[in-house]
């Protein structure tokens, strides 16, 4: 016997003609572009990064899900907009994801619990951590097909509120509440995650902040001893330690410089001179000025470049520390200032890919289920890198490209030696995809 009662029921009628619902498509997923992703994820070798440092101890005869079929499985979700284990429960069927985990659709093992998953995420400990931070640093080198002349590392952090009583949630008057400061380091040329890293919620220490961009920069010279770094950051992270750090390892960097009684008496003249040539005509007078300069903790004078603006609202002047040669103008506002793509890709990691779900109770669980993010990201910036360089969908963000490439409606038919895709004939952007597609497929690793 059929149901009598049609899905969707109520439904009001079009042109006098009755509109009726029922679930009889067929095997169909709105997760169609997990197929794609899937290609940036075998070419890539994100599951192997994240799972293959993870301790195995399981009797394999019996092993249902293996370590990267459930990392590949959190990833995908993660991607496609699912950020919570729990949508896993739902998702153990979708085609599309089965698909990605390498799993036949219909005749292959469904897709792993929230209890699995969330096993998965509690197993890692600090050393296998450390491993998965350094795999991801070796995976940023192995996405170039050759060495780079020059990479820019932009480094900063980011609140990550909390709710509950968690490892390393601090109190930070700033951020209004309980919460993690994570540090970001991205590579500022191309948009690509190097490291993130859970951490208490306070300003990170210069003794921390020379730890973690060592353990980098040792990383990465390792594959590319000639490569040229600059390192970019905010005031926070103008350390004696990090100055010294990056002087001895040959770095160049350009850190801003937070503001004390002395460089305000420095740039007491050139504020008062941009206030004499200010008018209500002008929208603002803008001057430069370079000098050397060292704190009492520093182990040497710097040059540091003062930028003195005067508009509406008063004087301001804001400092910046850097060893590169060059005008004080250009330094600042097309070197500095291009640190403000550090933000906008940490919204990336932290809004659309909902990086801040880091709910678990220990310390090592959340930094895992960052790590699990971060391929996320790595997912969605394969596919936006691989659309034409001139296209909108360079410049377009991660829930732009997930609405356009991901979330597509497609119909799965699994016959016995072949799995046939029925896309939407009327697919918004399928030249796109098409040729997104294409170069991820033919992309060596």
């Amino acid at each position: 016997m059929t149901d009598a009662t049609p899905f969707l029921p109520g439904l009001s009628p079009v042109l006098r003609k009755s509109l009726t619902a029922a679930q009889d498509a067929g095997n169909l997923t709105s997760n169609g572009g997990l197929v794609v992703l899937r290609e940036a994820a075998r070419r890539l070798g994100l599951a192997g990064v994240i799972a293959d440092p993870l301790p195995d101890t399981r009797n394999q005869l019996l092993v249902v899900h293996s370590y990267r079929a459930m990392v590949t499985a959190r990833m995908m979700a993660i991607a496609a907009g699912y950020e919570d284990a729990d949508d896993l429960d739902a998702l153990r069927h979708d085609p599309a994801l089965l698909i990605a985990c390498e799993r036949a659709p219909e005749s292959g093992h469904d897709i792993p619990s929230q209890p699995t998953i969330s096993r998965l995420e509690n197993l890692a400990d600090a050393k296998t951590l450390y491993k998965i931070g350094t795999g991801f640093i070796d995976l940023f080198c192995r996405s170039y097909a050759s060495a780079p002349t020059a990479i820019v590392l932009d480094i900063d952090d980011t609140d990550d509120m909390v709710h509950g009583q968690q490892e390393l949630a601090l109190f930070n008057t700033h951020a209004g509440g309980h919460c993690f400061q994570p540090i970001h380091i991205f590579e500022a040329n191309s948009g690509k995650p190097i490291l993130s890293l859970i951490r208490p919620g306070k300003r990170p220490s210069g003794e921390e902040i020379a730890r973690v961009l060592a353990h980098v920069v040792h990383r990465i010279r390792r594959r590319w001893p000639k490569v040229e770094i600059l390192v970019r950051g905010d005031g926070h992270y103008c350390a004696p330690e990090v100055l010294d750090l990056l002087r001895n390892l040959r770095c160049d960097y350009i850190l801003g410089l937070s503001r004390n009684k002395t460089l305000d008496a420095f740039a007491a003249p050139w504020r008062e001179q941009c206030q004499w040539r200010w008018k209500p005509s002008l929208d603002k007078v803008r001057r430069f000025h370079q000098f050397n300069y060292a704190a009492d903790s520093w182990s040497r004078e710097e040059k540091v470049i003062a930028r003195v603006e005067a508009t509406a609202m008063g004087t301001d002047a804001r400092f910046i520390v850097t060893n590169l040669n060059g005008r004080a103008k250009h330094l600042y506002e097309k070197v500095y200032c291009q640190r403000g793509t550090a933000e906008n890709l940490i919204k990336d990691m932290k809004r659309d890919t909902r990086s801040d779900k880091t709910a678990c109770s220990r310390w090592e669980a959340n930094q895992f289920r960052l790590f699990l993010h971060m391929g996320a990201y790595w997912l969605l910036h394969s596919l936006r890198m691989a659309a034409p360089k001139k296209s909108r969908w360079r410049g377009a963000t991660f829930a732009t490209i997930r609405c356009m490439f991901v979330k597509i409606a497609v119909r799965v038919e699994e016959v016995k030696r072949s799995i046939k895709l029925a896309f939407p004939r009327h697919l918004p952007h399928a030249d796109a995809l098409a040729l997104i597609t294409a170069r991820l497929t033919a992309q060596g690793p």
